[in-house]
């Protein structure tokens, strides 16, 4: 990620923290650092198992070019899609936990891997979410390629 874009991203993430400036100063400080960021205000995170996450990251990128931030964590258990602020609130899928208003979530500064949580698809600061609909359908997908493959 190019300077300007790792700037980019940074104030955009950092917006939704308690002290924006203060949030954007200890990532410039620290920029193996990381925040905690409340969900809900710019996006909500859909928490999927990695080993759904990866093929549903494969589909997605095949269909849109740039998708919205994506992280993962520590040995790739689990994978945060960013979605739309309120997705959690309404999404009914098993084994996907909804990170949404009321909730907290660790980021690494854009371009760190900090403590395992590392960004796959880093925010550009444009705002571009991920499509809940698009990931529902992608989920699917998947998981129906993945049954296909562990069924044969």
């Amino acid at each position: 990620m190019t300077g300007t874009g790792t700037k980019a991203a940074v104030a955009w993430l950092a917006s939704v923290a308690p002290d924006p400036a203060a949030c954007r100063e200890e990532w410039e400080r620290d920029p193996r650092g990381i925040a905690l960021l409340p969900a809900g205000k710019r996006w909500d995170v859909l928490i999927v198992p990695g080993e759904l996450g990866y093929p549903t990251l494969d589909v997605i990128t095949r269909l849109v070019d740039r998708p919205g931030p994506v992280l993962a964590d520590f040995g790739d258990a689990r994978m945060g899609f960013f979605v739309p602020p309120g997705t959690a609130a309404r999404w009914v899928g098993t084994g996907i936990r909804g990170v949404g208003r009321g909730a907290w979530i660790v980021v690494p500064r854009p371009g760190s891997t900090v403590g395992g949580v590392r960004w796959l698809i880093p925010p550009d600061g444009s705002g571009v979410l991920t499509d809940a609909t698009l990931l529902e359908l992608a989920l699917h997908e998947a998981a129906a390629a993945r049954g296909g493959r562990d069924g044969g």
